[in-house]
């Protein structure tokens, strides 16, 4: 996408007085690295997984039995999905080295946010899966235990899927800041 100074200067006019108009197209190179990961794509599908995962935490706040929500996860992991979702948005519709690096600082605190969860929610599981195979208890208790256990179940897959799109996102966003050159996207009109 690197662009001449032929593609980049072109003429208009309506008659008498042509305007000559020089463009740089995508002119900062680090940050088109960046950009061609397509972050606002994978920014949507983890603003939508953080909504999920925000509806999914009152459902089990309402819950009397022990989950994830005793510890608010579903409602700070949805706020940081949400919170990285935007930022990607954002920072494809507005490149700037500083948004990308305000996106990389966000993917890792996120990330070491999914970690956290992802220790707690297996530890749920495990030990949910042994309280419902050791005991004897009525119908409806095992059946209300089974579906906590499927939406835990459901929240831990994913949040592994976003750790995957964060790790992608913070690889790109890394290779995008490396480079130490910084170029100007200049728009200038030349009358004639």
């Amino acid at each position: 996408m690197e662009v001449t100074a032929a593609e980049a200067t072109g003429t208009r006019g309506d008659g008498e007085g042509a305007t000559q108009v020089n463009k740089t197209v995508m002119g900062n190179k680090p940050l088109h690295r960046f950009i061609r990961g397509e972050p606002k794509c994978l920014g949507i599908a983890i603003l939508i997984l953080g909504c999920a995962e925000l509806q999914m935490g009152i459902g089990l706040l309402k819950a009397e039995n022990f989950n994830s929500s005793s510890i608010y996860i579903p409602f700070w992991e949805g706020a940081l999905f949400i919170t990285c979702g935007i930022l990607s948005i954002y920072t494809e519709m507005h490149p700037s080295k500083k948004t990308v690096t305000v996106c990389l600082a966000m993917y890792v605190v996120t990330l070491i946010g999914i970690l956290v969860s992802v220790f707690q929610r297996s530890v749920f599981l495990a030990l949910t899966n042994s309280f419902l195979h050791g005991r004897g208890h009525n119908t409806w208790q095992i059946f209300q235990e089974a579906q906590i256990q499927g939406l835990e179940a459901l929240l831990l897959t994913c949040s592994l899927c976003v750790s995957g799109l964060l790790i992608f996102l913070s690889t790109i966003a890394r290779f995008a800041l490396k480079s130490s050159k910084t170029q100007m996207v200049l728009t200038m009109p030349i009358q004639s």
